[in-house]
């Protein structure tokens, strides 16, 4: 089992950046994929990033060149950082932790993320 708590959420003016952590704890970190994922009101949710055990990152297009995906082994977690923020970036967004292999597939909890002036 891996247990997952996401931070960092908030109220944002649009332009603004914040930065959502992901804490993991309960098994070994490095060996999972790690993702950041957003669902916003009505919509289902989707993809925003993505960091393998190995380090290779993916971004929705939508977010390229605005979001940074990273990690930190040593610590237990990942890092989304959010730059030039726009409305359409509003939603609640969830950490993820998969590990194919062993047919495993987490969730935290999530945490708001409103872009607004």
């Amino acid at each position: 089992q891996v247990q997952l708590v996401e931070s960092g959420g908030g109220l944002v003016q649009p332009g603004g950046s914040l930065r959502l952590s992901c804490e993991a704890s309960g098994s070994i970190f490095r060996i999972y994929d790690m993702g950041w994922y957003r669902q916003a009101p009505g919509k289902q949710r989707e993809l925003v990033a993505s960091i393998s055990s190995s380090g290779w990152t993916n971004y929705a297009d939508s977010v390229k060149g605005r979001f940074t995906i990273s990690r930190d082994n040593a610590k237990n977690t990942v890092v989304l950082q959010m730059n030039s923020l726009n409305p359409e970036d509003t939603a609640v967004y969830y950490c993820n932790a998969r590990n194919a292999r062993r047919g495993e597939n987490f969730w935290g909890q999530g945490t708001q993320v409103i872009v607004s002036s």
